[in-house]
């Protein structure tokens, strides 16, 4: 591959997070039973009139100021006009000759330094249904069935200029955009469900030549880690193809995630094969400077800007700050509870580790995570005091984890109380001493490490409740006493 260059720009589409569909008052909920969200609307039923959802175009607003647009005062929509099960009116509402924001950027980190890829536009449109083949319900075996629910629900599809030189990067501006539009609060982002669906249009050319060579789209890609390995297989198939002498053709290819290989499903359409016209029942979207600005307003803090306040404000290191902001969830939860006057490192460590591997090994999207701030500075606070050691505040937080307890309660409910008190310690610590004297003997000749082992007896018979540093003053003074 070192004698060619790839060349991959992205299409992706995000769905809203509204109540409601694009032209209609049905639900949108897409995961309830099949086609209970629907009406005439969002079915396209002649005589039928869509009206448009404000909310959707305000998020739409909001995702493009959050990636640097340039949002259009004007932006109309356009019939797309094809036939598929899953589109019941047979055209689709879309933007294509005036959309609502126009250029824009994300910056992107990889391996080989950093980058800025550049968009071209960003569109509103309807959602397509949704097709469930081989259903053994109403139908048979072999039989597809049509589900509408998602039908007519808002999305933006954010298109990217042909920046992209690897899969590498492919893979890191698709993680980078779901993170911006997490953090503007326009959609769950989702891929698994479906939420953020990303196509990959993937060329080669030879390096150092200027024209762009034939591309492929590649769809069905349902995670960022697929996306890198389905650029990196097209882009070999296409090279391979060229040095046999073949021909890569434009072409919709559909990616097989278990078997790593991208299929040939139809020749891409061009926009003339959609016979696009003007929406001839929507009037144009009409926005102001004004209305604009005040939707500015209400993003928060963006990843990029928080990494730098982590850093030169809180003392973190590069890495625990790309950790912590890489989620709006963790972000939100390192500074409401360093705001509650946890120490941020601490807090930081707590995150990326008992977090991010509970969240991992219990299969739990960190949105769902019911570990709330205050929670967690309260645990942090009884470490701190030497209420509970790091061990028991181990096992505190793993039920916090499950269960969305204070601390407190949990503590109280196991007895965990850890014991400070010397004046309490020191008759374990006696008993313990008179009990091992081969142990009180090696630490008399200057054999230390026997002072671990005595740590541990006084911790076992007090059940991890005592305190491990007043444990190691109480043991040093008594040998010490002893030579």
């Amino acid at each position: 591959m070192t004698a060619y260059e790839i060349v991959v720009g992205m299409e992706c589409h995000v769905e809203l997070k509204t109540k409601t569909k694009l032209f209609c008052s049905c639900a949108a909920e897409f995961s309830d039973d099949p086609n209970r969200h629907i009406c005439p609307v969002c079915l396209g039923m002649p005589g039928a009139l869509p009206v448009v959802n404000r909310q959707a175009i305000e998020y739409a607003v909001k995702a493009a100021l959050a990636l640097h647009c340039q949002v259009q005062l004007t932006s109309r929509f356009d019939r797309k006009n094809y036939h598929y099960p899953d589109l019941p009116a047979a055209y689709q509402i879309t933007q294509m000759f005036y959309p609502i924001a126009k250029g824009g950027y994300v910056d992107i980190e990889t391996s080989k330094g950093c980058r800025r890829i550049r968009l071209n536009r960003i569109h509103v449109e309807a959602d397509a249904g949704k097709l469930l083949h081989g259903s053994s319900g109403i139908g048979g075996a072999g039989d597809s069935l049509a589900d509408d629910n998602r039908g007519s629900t808002p999305l933006i599809e954010i298109v990217s200029e042909p920046d992209i030189r690897s899969a590498e990067e492919a893979r890191v501006y698709g993680e980078k955009l779901r993170t911006i539009l997490e953090y503007a609060g326009v959609s769950d982002v989702k891929m698994e469900q479906g939420s953020m669906r990303c196509d990959a249009n993937v060329s080669v050319r030879p390096k150092g030549d200027p024209v762009l060579g034939t591309r492929a789209e590649v769809k069905n890609v349902n995670s960022f880690k697929a996306v890198e390995r389905a650029v990196h297989y097209e882009a070999e198939r296409q090279i391979d193809l060229i040095e046999e002498g073949g021909v890569v053709v434009q072409e919709t290819r559909g990616w097989d995630d278990e078997k790593g290989i991208s299929i040939s499903m139809r020749l891409k359409e061009n926009a003339h094969d959609y016979r696009y016209f003007p929406e001839p029942d929507l009037p144009p979207i009409i926005l102001d400077p004004e209305q604009i600005r005040a939707i500015g307003l209400t993003l928060p803090e963006m990843p990029e800007a928080r990494k730098v306040r982590m850093v030169s404000e809180l003392k973190l290191s590069e890495y625990d700050s790309e950790q912590i902001t890489a989620s709006r969830y963790t972000a939100d939860l390192f500074d409401e509870t360093v705001t509650l006057g946890a120490e941020p490192k601490a807090v930081a460590n707590w995150i990326m580790g008992e977090l991010m591997r509970c969240a991992r090994t219990k299969g739990v999207d960190l949105a769902a995570i019911p570990v709330k701030a205050q929670n967690l500075a309260a645990l942090l606070a009884h470490v701190a005091e030497g209420k509970i050691n790091n061990k028991q505040a181990k096992e505190v937080f793993e039920e916090m984890f499950d269960s969305g307890e204070a601390p407190e309660v949990i503590i109280r409910k196991k007895g965990m109380t850890q014991v400070s008190d010397a004046g309490a310690l020191e008759e374990i610590v006696q008993t313990v001493l008179a009990g091992n004297p081969k142990s009180v003997e090696d630490y008399k000749n200057g054999r230390t490490q026997a002072m671990g082992f005595l740590v541990g007896q006084v911790m076992k018979a007090s059940k991890g409740q005592a305190n491990p540093g007043v444990v190691n003053q109480l043991l040093t003074a008594a040998l010490e006493a002893m030579k």
